[in-house]
């Protein structure tokens, strides 16, 4: 199916993959290739971050009103936001996804869900001159690494992540986005 829709790069073969929803089509205006930008970026992620596991996670490229609605609902706050991740279980930076018990040798570990903001990631990298598909990767890489555990709430926390993101980001072509 390429209608744009929803996709999956997740092979039989239990290999880490990316499903995708094109919520807003109006990314394409901006960012043709926001779903190929979108999925490199995760899988880069993945790779670099738990390159021994299968693993995979779902991305949703929506508006700032689906966005808001969801902040609202699961964080309080009333405003879009550029991402927003939404992990499957708590994990610990580093810490290597395991599948649930149950599941079958091998399976892929679904990480969580990634929703994008098209107008508030626009906005963005507009004020900051950036491509808007850079912006996406930087996006994309960084709410995956949510979804692994890693976050930003203190200084130590925040270099890690950060450390880890410019890594990724430079092995996609994608220049360090905290210069």
């Amino acid at each position: 199916m390429d209608d744009g829709q929803s996709r999956s790069t997740t092979g039989g073969d239990g290999a880490p993959g990316v499903d995708l929803a094109l919520d807003d089509p109006a990314w394409l205006d901006r960012v043709p290739d926001a779903r190929g930008a979108a999925r490199r970026a995760c899988a880069a992620a993945l790779a670099a971050a738990c390159p021994d596991t299968a693993a995979g996670a779902s991305l949703v490229l929506a508006d700032d009103d689906r966005v808001r609605a969801l902040n609202r609902a699961w964080r309080g706050v009333d405003r879009p936001t550029n991402v927003l991740a939404f992990p499957s279980a708590e994990r610990s930076p580093g810490e290597t996804p395991r599948a649930d018990p149950g599941d079958p040798p091998g399976a892929p570990v679904g990480l969580g869900d990634i929703v994008l903001a098209r107008e508030t990631l626009l906005r963005e990298a507009d004020e900051a001159g950036l491509p808007p598909d850079r912006h996406l990767a930087h996006l994309v890489v960084h709410g995956t690494l949510h979804l692994l555990g890693y976050d930003h709430g203190d200084d130590d926390a925040a270099s890690v992540m950060e450390a880890l993101e410019r890594r990724v980001l430079a092995g996609l072509g994608v220049p360090d986005p905290y210069r």
